[in-house]
């Protein structure tokens, strides 16, 4: 993809490409790193939605009982050298659907906070069909936080195309409204075939109003490895539902959150990837350290037997050049709309408007970002075009690095231009 190409060129100042390697180093160092987060992925479902591309498949007791005693097995592994408990920001479980395991997460986060001292929240992603009193109280007890609900839609036809039904969504969503979460995040999808602006703002407007503090939006992507029998609308209507979303959410007083993110004001906020640093654990998850970034294995028979033999099961590795990480930090800065001059400066040593000063007064000009004393904010303009981007990056280096993790356990290169 040009647009990508260019873009790594201009921030990385490099014409070298991201080059991830196989390896097996056994430790991971981080208990130096400040904003730590944590992340678990978990990887089963009831069923398998096709326009889903995360690592999961069909849930079966016993192939979850393996799993999770893996999983226990990769925590005591990753911490094994600690030297004392370290405090982390947060932890968010997702996958797949992570209620299929509700007897085993207060276990996992248990064992967690052997090594971590979690100050912050804790988030659960659900399906709607996991929201009952049952499990409502079986998160609370494990001392979850946040919620995120994967609605997709409340139209029926747009459902139908996602392979999903509409299976009173908003009694659900009722049911969970003042049960003490923190946050309430419900997931749509927009640029489904046959979705209207109406629809989309039909979709937000009701999730709101049926107890959602956040809604996250997304569009809806067609990757390779899909098996999509409908395919996503055109890129011009994507972009034009979007600013549909920002002006409604806008006139209606809400803050947003992220590129795709809308919350009310004064509420917390649902974000497992808008972080400094963070660990993952789990088949498929991703790990965050200074200067490198890790990817587990996407196969849950190479994870388990990996493990099993007391090795970590890091499939991919990426070594950041200085002007990678820089583009690593901007990018996602730039989806939560804010990127702190500050924190730069501490992460980097050195001032942003010495490294980047011309691209940013050009961005400035054109009407993508503003200036205040601690931050560059993205305008509505700026959002649309971070959209722009981050659909192009998805296609070039997304999708590639997934399809090829999901055929092979453990690649020996992967290299992303």
């Amino acid at each position: 993809m040009l647009l990508t190409s260019v873009l790594h060129i201009i921030l990385t100042r490099s014409f070298s490409p991201f080059v991830f390697k196989s390896g097996f180093e056994n430790c991971l160092d981080f208990e130096a790193l400040d904003g730590l987060g944590l992340y678990v992925h978990i990887p089963f479902c009831k069923s398998l939605c096709s326009f889903c591309p995360y690592c999961k498949e069909i849930y079966d007791k016993d192939r979850a009982d393996s799993y999770k005693t893996a999983l226990l097995k990769e925590i005591d592994l990753v911490c094994r050298n600690m030297s004392n408990q370290k405090e982390v920001t947060s932890l968010y479980f997702g996958g797949g659907t992570p209620a299929l395991m509700i007897d085993d997460l207060a276990e996992i986060i248990d064992r967690l906070k052997r090594y971590f001292i979690i100050s912050g929240e804790i988030g659960v992603e659900l399906h709607p069909q996991n929201i009952t009193e049952e499990i409502i109280d079986k998160l609370l007890s494990a001392g979850v936080t946040m919620v995120s609900i994967g609605v997709q839609s409340f139209d029926e036809q747009s459902l139908l195309k996602l392979g999903r039904t509409s299976n009173s969504l908003t009694d659900r969503l009722l049911k969970i409204k003042n049960k003490g979460f923190q946050v309430v995040d419900v997931d749509l999808i927009f640029a489904i075939p046959g979705q209207t602006e109406d629809i989309l703002i039909s979709d937000i407007k009701t999730a709101f109003e049926n107890g959602a503090t956040q809604v996250s939006t997304y569009p809806f992507v067609d990757f390779t490895f899909a098996k999509n029998k409908y395919k996503p609308l055109p890129e011009k209507e994507k972009k034009k539902m979007l600013e549909t979303l920002a002006r409604y959410c806008h006139d209606y007083n809400l803050d947003r959150t992220s590129v795709w993110t809308f919350a009310k004001h004064n509420t917390g906020k649902y974000s497992s990837i808008t972080r400094d640093a963070f660990l993952g654990f789990g088949v498929s998850s991703t790990t965050l350290l200074k200067d490198k970034f890790k990817i587990n294995t996407h196969s849950i028979e190479a994870y388990i037997e990996r493990v099993n033999k007391e090795f970590l099961p890091t499939s991919l590795t990426l070594d950041f050049s200085l002007g990678q990480r820089m583009a690593y930090f901007l990018f996602w800065s730039s989806y939560a709309m804010k990127i702190n001059k500050e924190k730069f400066a501490e992460s980097f040593g050195r001032q942003i408007k010495t490294m980047f000063g011309l691209e940013f007064k050009i961005a400035e000009r054109l009407g993508y970002i503003r200036e205040n004393c601690e931050s560059y904010e993205l305008t509505g303009k700026g959002a649309t075009l971070f959209h722009s981007i981050e659909q192009a990056y998805t296609r070039a280096y997304i999708d590639k690095m997934w399809n090829i993790s999901k055929q092979q356990a453990f690649p020996e290169q992967i290299i992303l231009k």
